[in-house]
């Protein structure tokens, strides 16, 4: 604060002093609000710059998340394509194991057939050969121990018939049944008119079949000259062969 200090002229009278305006006195409550105002802009930037700052961070690890999460569904679909391509691989082999298993099988059933029509096939002219000695046997004269002799022959015969039979193997005697060309061989013809035309006269040679496959037709004769047999024979004897 000024205070007027008297001064004297040059003719050592007194001057008043000059009149001087006070200085205004700062308004200390606009002072504390300036600084109040001041402290909260303060606090509101450093504010922003954290929130800026944290929300960096958080964009930042959210994009960090981001491409782990692409990254582990890459992998989950890479791992369901693998583990797909895998159950792909299972069924193929699988299926070539069922595959490879049914064709041995068949295979090794066609053998086992080849082989017991191989042996059949081979007995056969023994059973051919037994029985015409039979039938010679009979036609003779009676003999007691010839008599013996031929029913052990017949005996045999029946066994091996049956045994043959087990294994599925049946003679074809087609006497006075239509002739069927798939399973009888005609070898010459007869005229007879009494008998429908197309049937089997006499058989010279029986054949023989193997479950539904022959594997040796009978040698027949057939007749002719003799009426044409009913439709509805001819399709009972197809149905007899089927």
């Amino acid at each position: 604060m000024r205070v007027p200090v008297e001064v004297e002229d040059e003719k050592n009278e007194a001057v008043e002093p000059e009149a001087v305006e006070p200085e205004p006195e700062l308004d200390e409550e606009a002072e504390e609000r300036a600084r109040v105002e001041a402290a909260i802009r303060a606090g509101e930037e450093a504010a922003e710059r954290e929130l800026a700052a944290d929300a960096g961070k958080l964009r930042e690890e959210r994009d960090e998340l981001q491409k782990k999460l692409t990254d582990v569904e890459d992998q989950i679909e890479s791992a369901k394509k693998e583990a797909a391509d895998a159950t792909d691989r299972m069924l193929r082999l699988q299926a070539d194991w069922e595959n490879f298993r049914r064709r041995t099988a068949a295979e090794r059933l066609a053998e086992k057939e080849r082989a017991a029509e191989s042996l059949v096939s081979n007995l056969l002219p023994v059973i051919d050969d037994i029985e015409r000695a039979i039938e010679h046997a009979g036609a003779t004269d009676e003999n007691e121990q010839l008599k013996q002799f031929v029913d052990g022959v017949s005996a045999v015969h029946t066994k091996m018939l049956a045994v043959l039979s087990k294994e599925g193997v049946e003679p074809i005697d087609p006497a006075g049944e239509a002739f069927d060309p798939l399973s009888h061989q005609a070898v010459g013809r007869v005229e007879d008119k009494e008998a429908y035309d197309e049937t089997v006269a006499q058989v010279y040679q029986k054949g023989y079949k193997m479950g539904d496959k022959v594997i040796r037709t009978a040698m027949v004769t057939v007749t002719y000259g003799g009426p044409k047999r009913p439709a509805e024979q001819a399709d009972d004897a197809e149905k007899s062969e089927e």
